[in-house]
């Protein structure tokens, strides 16, 4: 089977199924139903539902160019996914559109048994042929800069290379990623040097510029272990990464509960569980790939210096001075792998809702042994629809209408909108919520459609009315 088969198959898989759905929601002069913010493996899954159910007007705007859309191209440095290959990811239930569908087309059923795991290039252009082959309808090089509040209705401003436009939606969908509501998470040490001795690794780093250079990284995960390869592989003098826990985690516990049950379940259970399942994973930490860590390690100028927390950082010529809880040392460049955080005062765009939202923190059940201010209590506080809670009812009603469909959904929802694993579970539960929602409120619409539809399917010429009714004998059975 060649690509060009796949794709007739699937369209005929998809003429089977009646998908996409014929439009079915009023038009409204002007609006677009949903506006999806993010083109990357979310934001196109949403999408993709959101047609399959009949939402027709609906797109997406993505900030980067066409191709380039998620980490995959510009901050991700694995050389591959951590996921099996046999997820499905963001494929909805159809079988024509898995990554291994794609693949076999492409390579055969022996280049995908031996096959370990996805390379991290080729799981992007299964992305761009996910688009292409679904027709979506993404517009590139356009970011969000505001959104507000207009009544039944979210105006949004999106900026691009033609300037400024106002778009009004009934729903935004925020499918923005890892980053999608706050940015990388930096000590305030490291956030107040120069941008030329210090970054985040979600940034765009120039590792060339690293060559013959001491390079410092913080933390100990996944992006951890790959950023300090990408600058040796660079050339780098030697990469110190300091890591505060004495021991790097080994066993990623999440896995361990991996199924169906926790993809539709998790979402589910009483905020205690949620907290208690959430916090224990989050204590035990995620451990980096053992081929992360090996591609690293295997450098003989890597070091690795374990219970050795960042204690300061200051700028004296043209070295940095670190002070750690294992002595001080000097060094030329800091990358803060130090994961992300629920910020909205890093999000413009989003500045006159953010202090309307509930954050999980406000909860009067949050756990007083959490840190307020960690991941756990920044988490947005999520109704089941994965749209925001209003922190005072009444006060920012527009926050029913803007959907978390990103990482920082975790909490609230399970994992079930930013990793490769139960994208499509997170797609479906919101594209059904919509729709319902949708519904209801044109219920008046779809009486008067209702009471409109006027297509017979009988034409009067199907039968023929009797004149009279059968004798009935005295005895009251009929002859």
């Amino acid at each position: 089977m060649s690509l060009a088969d796949l794709e007739a198959r699937l369209a005929e898989d998809l003429a089977v199924l009646n998908l996409p759905a014929a439009p079915w929601v009023p038009a409204r002069e002007g609006v677009t139903d949903v506006l999806v913010i993010g083109g990357g493996m979310c934001g196109l899954a949403a999408l993709a539902q959101l047609r399959f159910l009949g939402i027709e007007r609906s797109f997406a705007v993505d900030a980067n160019p066409q191709g380039f859309e998620g980490p995959w191209k510009i901050f991700a440095r694995m050389r591959t996914l951590r996921s099996p290959k046999t997820l499905t990811g963001p494929a909805l239930d159809q079988p024509s559109l898995t990554f291994r569908a794609w693949f076999t087309a492409q390579w055969g059923r022996a280049a995908w048994g031996a096959l370990d795991k996805i390379p991290k290039g080729q799981w992007m252009d299964y992305l761009r042929w996910y688009r292409r082959v679904l027709a979506l309808p993404v517009r590139n090089d356009i970011r969000l800069v505001d959104l507000r509040d207009k009544g039944a209705l979210l105006s949004a401003t999106l900026e691009g290379p033609k300037g400024q436009r106002q778009v009004l939606a009934r729903r935004v969908v925020l499918a923005t990623g890892r980053s999608g509501l706050g940015g990388g998470a930096m000590p305030d040490m490291l956030r107040a040097l120069p941008a030329a001795y210090c970054a985040h690794s979600a940034d765009g780093i120039d590792f060339t510029a690293l060559k013959g250079r001491r390079v410092t990284v913080i933390g100990a995960g996944a992006s951890a272990f790959d950023t300090a390869a990408t600058a040796l592989e660079a050339g780098a003098a030697r990469v110190d990464m300091l890591i505060r826990r004495a021991r790097i985690p080994a066993v990623n516990k999440l896995t361990g509960i991996g199924s169906p049950g926790t993809q539709i379940g998790l979402g589910q259970v009483p905020p205690e569980w949620k907290l208690k399942i959430h916090a224990y994973a989050a204590r035990a930490q995620v451990p980096p790939p053992s081929h992360s860590v090996r591609r690293a390690t295997d450098f003989p100028n890597a070091f690795l210096h374990l219970d050795c927390a960042l204690l300061g950082a200051e700028l004296q010529g043209e070295e940095l001075h670190l002070q750690t809880s294992r002595g001080a040392f000097t060094t030329d460049f800091v990358i803060s792998a130090t994961g992300f955080r629920n910020d909205f005062t890093d999000r413009p765009e989003l500045s006159e809702l953010a202090a309307h939202i509930a954050l999980w923190r406000d909860r009067g059940d949050f756990p007083t042994d959490l840190p307020a201010d960690g991941p756990l209590g920044q988490a947005p506080d999520l109704a089941p629809d994965f749209s925001f809670i209003e922190k005072s009812e009444g006060r920012c009603p527009a926050l029913r209408r803007i959907h978390c469909f990103n990482d920082a959904a975790m909490l609230s929802m399970g994992k079930v909108s930013g990793d490769i694993p139960a994208v499509s579970v997170g797609a479906r539960r919101l594209g059904e919520a919509i729709v319902a929602q949708f519904f209801t409120e044109d219920i008046d619409a779809q009486f008067a459609r209702l009471q409109a539809y006027d297509k017979p399917e009988l034409l009067g010429d199907e039968y023929s009315a009797t004149t009279h009714l059968p004798d009935i004998p005295e005895d009251g059975c009929p002859l």
